[in-house]
């Protein structure tokens, strides 16, 4: 061990021994790292899209919803018609909600609404519109199920 010892007893530092002006370069020169031409940036960020776990349980509701609603419309098989009719309107709400949010997260809007964190106010004409429509279709649904009766 007293061989591997370096003359005086001290420390050899990890650097070179003879800097100028106490600082080194530190790389090569930037013609040197990109010889075929300019630099390109690149996008890191992923795409925002709906991925298949945020779709599959929206899609599969939405069938689920659908068929329950659908069957006691078409075949209106005894008293319980209604109930399954309104269970599968509420099932068919909730994916509608569920992809509503889910798109909203992504950074899907509405037509005729801005975007998520622009600052812009929504168009009141839009948003009435678009209460209307949910309304309506609300109202139709509640209806042709109590029609069931």
């Amino acid at each position: 061990m007293a061989a591997d010892r370096l003359p005086d007893d001290r420390l050899a530092d990890d650097g070179p021994d003879d800097t100028q002006g106490g600082v080194t370069a530190d790389g090569p020169a930037p013609e040197e790292m990109y010889p075929g031409g300019p630099e390109v940036e690149v996008e890191l960020r992923p795409q925002r899209r709906l991925r298949i776990w945020q779709l599959a349980p929206i899609v599969g509701l939405g069938a689920v919803g659908s068929l329950m609603f659908a069957f006691p419309l078409a075949f209106d098989f005894g008293d319980s018609g209604a109930v399954i009719a309104m269970l599968g309107l509420l099932i068919c709400s909730c994916a509608a909600g569920w992809g509503m949010m889910a798109a909203r997260r992504v950074g899907y809007t509405w037509p005729g609404l801005p975007p998520r964190g622009s600052g812009r106010r929504p168009d009141w004409r839009v948003v009435l519109g678009y209460v209307l429509l949910v309304a309506v279709v609300v109202v139709l649904a509640v209806w042709r199920v109590a029609r069931l009766r």
